[in-house]
């Protein structure tokens, strides 16, 4: 916990607002986008989503591949309490529906699914796009089908239980190019860097790369420079929870801290 406070610290030292962008793509991101403050009708569709998990007192056992929880002791664990204290945020969920649905991604990719919060936020952002979602634990990932298919029937998606590291190494994800990743599965950096690596062959010009809690630990932190520094990586947002990876060829290379 010490550690993510100096580090919000320096984050908030180093970051700017859309005044101190140049970049017209980045520029234009932020400001028709990360903040865009006018309600969307969507939002309410997160917040049922959200409410159904928040009333559902139920316990499962989560078996957890990543780094663990720094919240939970036990395995055994409430679907309520995971909404609230694991899953994405209400504010962040409505971020990533704005992202989703500014970029119009065709193809989306989430590593880590839990019970489907995000999930709900991309396949809500672009309801054409086709979602494939993945996740180690079962149970959550069973929780998160099911409430998908009452709350949004007829969207494309395809949840899929199974360890982050075989389903990419055996290829099963490099069936098409990834318009848009979602990266929350696993905060370790050599898990981090592996998928990255992995699924780098899926790219186009248009790609984006969401990472999520890139200053969980000073691995992470490590992990991120060193996908900054990737020359394929031609233009990062460091939000301090997020990080924006982005593959367009024609632009500079250029790194961005931003307040979001």
């Amino acid at each position: 916990m010490l550690f993510q406070i100096k580090s919000y610290l320096k984050f908030l030292w180093k970051s700017k607002n859309e005044h101190g962008v140049h970049s017209p793509f980045v520029f234009n991101l932020l400001t028709k986008c990360f903040y865009d403050k006018k309600d969307k009708p969507e939002y309410a569709f997160l917040k049922k989503y959200r409410k159904t998990l928040l009333a559902n007192k139920s316990f499962i056992e989560v078996t957890d591949f990543g780094a663990g929880s720094r919240v939970f002791k036990s395995n055994g664990r409430q679907i309520a309490k995971i909404a609230k204290t694991a899953g994405i945020s209400s504010k962040r969920a409505e971020f990533l529906f704005r992202v989703t649905n500014y970029f119009k991604p065709k193809n989306v990719l989430e590593i880590g699914t839990s019970l489907g919060l995000a999930s709900s936020a991309i396949a809500l952002g672009s309801k054409e796009s086709f979602l494939l979602s993945l996740e180690g634990c079962q149970n959550t990932q069973s929780i998160a089908e099911n409430l998908f298919n009452q709350q949004f029937p007829g969207f494309n998606f395809d949840f899929v239980n199974s360890e982050f590291s075989k389903f990419l190494k055996d290829g099963s994800a490099n069936v098409c190019d990834w318009d848009l990743i979602y990266f929350d599965g696993n905060h370790s950096k050599k898990a981090t860097l592996e998928y990255f690596e992995v699924l780098l062959p899926t790219i186009n010009n248009d790609s984006v790369w969401i990472f999520d809690d890139i200053h969980w630990s000073p691995e992470m932190e490590e992990a991120w420079e060193t996908i900054k520094n990737h020359p394929k990586v031609k233009v990062t947002i460091d939000t301090f929870q997020w990080g924006f990876v982005f593959f367009r060829y024609e632009q500079e290379k250029e790194h961005f801290i931003i307040r979001a």
